[in-house]
């Protein structure tokens, strides 16, 4: 799997061997945009045209496209998890959002 980028937006990409062709998905929206191609380029190219059809849709609907991710999410967890968390926030001298994403870093990235 392997990840391509157009405009902000993230697309993964996988191989089927058995169809002989590549299919990518953007992965940091809601909405579902995919492509297909037979070579990187045309592949590169489809998925360039992809996010592009979508903003001129959207565009004609009289909507904003969706952005990629703007970095914020709400989580709901159980108050004794909350507790904890917030101990160990303050133990390693940081804020609850930075020690958060340290060890979402972490286990994203291994």
């Amino acid at each position: 799997m392997s990840t391509m980028n157009h405009k902000g937006y993230e697309a993964i990409v996988e191989y089927d061997e058995n169809a002989g062709i590549f299919h990518g998905e953007v992965v940091n929206l809601r909405d579902v945009i995919t492509f297909q191609g037979r070579s990187v380029a045309e592949l590169k190219q489809a998925f360039a045209e992809s996010v592009e059809d979508y903003i001129a849709f959207c565009k004609e609907r009289g909507e904003e496209p969706e952005k990629p991710f703007s970095g914020q999410f709400v989580v709901r967890t159980d108050p004794s998890l909350h507790k904890a968390v917030s101990g160990a926030a303050r133990r390693a001298g940081v804020s609850l959002n930075k020690w958060v994403t340290a060890t979402l870093e972490k286990a994203v990235r291994g």
